[in-house]
């Protein structure tokens, strides 16, 4: 689930949260298995531009949340109710977009605030296979040692194409320290209080291009957007997943933008 864009930009005097995404690009499950099928059914699949893909997560009858960073077309299209990209399945529905919200503080350069909400152009029969996922009551932080799992039609191996099904993989999440030392990120981007750090230190779970915008679920709750990860190196122990944090002010948005109060 990490978004692969252009070169990462940061510096210690921009201490915010990045999110490195190429345009497109999103992030894949590494090291994970294919769930059972529409098992999953909060998940959204995000058909952009040519054959980039990302993922969302179905939070009202009439929305997604995504990343920021998936960037849209005319011809864009969410799916709900996959578990295959390609196959035609009598549980899927596709529906167009009727507008997009980018985070209005979305820094390309920083990726600091990367989440998007997509108004449908009709509403989501709600059914076994089709739901929402509740946003968080809170918006606080997720502790360091908090077991996760993401889900997505990402790449499972560094070289391979996306998965033509649904894939998860449990991970956990990693104290900002850690992945901000010289070890890891070094600061390049600095992974703030806006961003979730999670994954493996062993390596080998992670989420991939293709997965960006798909739900963080922490101990059975929404607490993130896929964002990035190192750049063609998923599942790298070097650089962990990192995920834009339901946080606050996020929620805050997330809540009057649907509401039509921003």
């Amino acid at each position: 689930m990490k978004n692969f864009c252009a070169p990462r930009v940061s510096s210690l005097a921009t201490v915010f949260f990045l999110l490195l995404i190429p345009e497109g690009g999103c992030v894949r499950i590494i090291g994970g298995d294919t769930v059972v099928p529409h098992s999953r059914p909060y998940m959204a699949l995000l058909k952009l531009r040519g054959k980039n893909i990302c993922a969302g997560t179905l939070i009202a009858k009439d929305w997604v949340l995504t990343a920021a960073h998936c960037k849209l077309g005319k011809r864009s299209q969410v799916i709900l109710g996959a578990h295959s990209i390609d196959k035609d399945e009598p549980e899927k529905q596709k529906l167009s977009i009727k507008k997009a919200f980018p985070y209005p503080c979305f820094d390309e350069d920083t990726h600091e605030g990367d989440l998007q909400l997509l108004q449908l152009n009709g509403k989501a029969a709600i059914n076994k296979n089709v739901a929402i996922l509740a946003l968080p009551k809170k918006g606080g932080d997720v502790k360091p040692g908090t077991r996760c799992r993401v889900a997505g039609w990402g790449k499972f191996q560094n070289k391979s194409p996306p998965s033509s099904t649904l894939r998860e993989v449990n991970i956990t999440v990693i104290d900002r320290k850690i992945c901000n030392d010289e070890k890891h990120y070094n600061f390049n981007p600095v992974i703030g209080l806006n961003m979730i750090c999670a994954g493996n230190l062993h390596g080998g779970k992670d989420s991939c291009q293709g997965d960006s915008g798909s739900p963080l679920v922490c101990d059975g709750i929404f607490r993130g957007i896929t964002a990035f990860g190192l750049e063609g190196k998923c599942g790298d122990p070097r650089g962990p997943g990192i995920y834009t944090s339901l946080s606050k002010k996020h929620l805050s948005w997330v809540i009057k933008t649907m509401k039509g109060t921003v």
